[in-house]
């Protein structure tokens, strides 16, 4: 079978996450990565054994490459996936898909006119026990959902001195913790119970008004202590940490909350779903486990176990029951389903979250936004 060969545009974090899940399915091969200069790229190409490098990414849309990853900064997604797809390139894309919404609908309307596969990174769907609940309320085992509360709590921004480039709009956006963390719990809430949210109250906190901002790179001075003189004060204007009331179109309710400066909460996501006939609770730091709520019964728990699990769930798993699997093996998962669409040729009936879920989540942040700038409800 020929191998469906595959470029990857950014370094950072998550582009290697990219690579390393790529690497573990079969007729995939990563031949070649683009990064900010032409030194960096060398280097982590060399680091990650790929033979072809560039830092000019319509270089990179001129090999002889099927899809491109986009790994880079907010800001880039756009641009980069509009000249992927004019290039003729499937697109799997980080989130957000765009900064506004008029770039995403953009987005959208360009893929399905080239007829090229497209999809976000939202990879948290693919924990095995987020699509087992989606299927048990399709199922009608959860009943009507009177409730949904979430929680996406992080600490890496917790000091003044913690700096990174999503903390500067111009990169990032207008919204940091909603739009980074947020979008992912956003998403599962909608994905997992079936509901949209129609209405959304909206209130945001920055903690560290000014942060420091490192001089020198931070790499270079890994476990040592910066100088006062190291450091320029500057101003952030995005939130640490967003409270939202939600109102769902059955007409019940739920809220979230999302943080980065929650001290000891390194990449929790947790939420409660409660329904007429039980609920759920399920936390991504614990995500082989799945809490059930009975009323008039005891309650139930749940392992990640392809025996337990319904068909439907069960292709997410690799591994029987006790042997874990967590963060690394979600993006495997929804690039299993990516790639076999491309290899299929077809863009029907997607299993995997689109450009159309990525424009769904810029339009709830950007009502979201305006909701906090308001201090108002405001329609979706």
């Amino acid at each position: 079978m020929k191998k469906i060969k595959v470029a990857v545009a950014g370094l950072g974090f998550i582009g290697p996450a990219h690579i390393e899940a790529l690497r573990r399915i079969p007729n995939i091969e990563v031949v070649a990565i683009s990064d900010i200069d032409e030194a960096t790229a060398k280097a982590k190409a060399t680091s990650l054994g790929i033979e072809k490098y560039t830092a000019n990414f319509d270089q990179l849309l001129n090999m002889d490459i099927d899809s491109i990853h986009i790994c880079t900064p907010n800001n880039l997604h756009f641009p980069m996936a509009r000249k992927a797809l004019i290039a003729g390139k499937h697109v799997i894309c980080e989130k957000p898909l765009a900064t506004t919404i008029s770039e995403a609908e953009e987005l959208v309307s360009l893929a399905a006119k080239k007829q090229l596969v497209n999809a976000v990174h939202f990879n948290i769907r693919y924990y095995p026990l987020v699509r087992q609940m989606k299927v048990m309320r399709e199922k009608g085992e959860l009943g009507e959902v009177y409730s949904v509360i979430g929680s996406y709590l992080q600490d890496w921004l917790f000091y003044e001195t913690d700096y990174n480039w999503r903390l500067e709009p111009e990169q990032s956006g207008e919204s940091r913790a909603i739009a980074d963390i947020g979008s992912h719990l956003i998403d599962l809430l909608e994905y997992i119970s079936g509901l949209e949210i129609t209405e959304v109250m909206a209130d945001f906190n920055t903690i560290h008004k000014t942060r420091k901002k490192p001089l020198k790179p931070i790499e270079t001075y890994s476990g040592k202590l910066l100088k006062t003189e190291d450091y320029a004060d500057v101003a952030i204007n995005t939130e640490d940490h967003a409270n939202v009331l939600l109102r769902f179109n059955n007409g019940n309710r739920g809220s979230i909350m999302v943080s980065q400066v929650a001290a000891g909460r390194k990449n929790r996501l947790s939420l409660e779903i409660a329904g007429s006939k039980q609920s759920f609770s399920w936390t991504s730091e614990q995500p082989n486990d799945l809490w059930i709520g009975k009323r008039d019964a005891p309650n139930g728990f749940l392992m990640r176990d392809p025996s337990l699990f319904d068909e439907k769930a069960r292709s997410l798993i690799s591994f029987p029951g006790g042997h874990n699997e967590g963060f690394p093996d979600t993006s495997k998962q929804l690039f299993k389903e990516v790639y076999a669409a491309i290899a299929a040729n077809s863009i029907q009936n997607p299993s995997f979250p689109t450009f159309k879920d990525g424009l769904r989540e810029l339009v709830l942040c950007e009502r979201i936004i305006e909701s906090n700038k308001k201090q108002a409800w405001v329609k979706v």
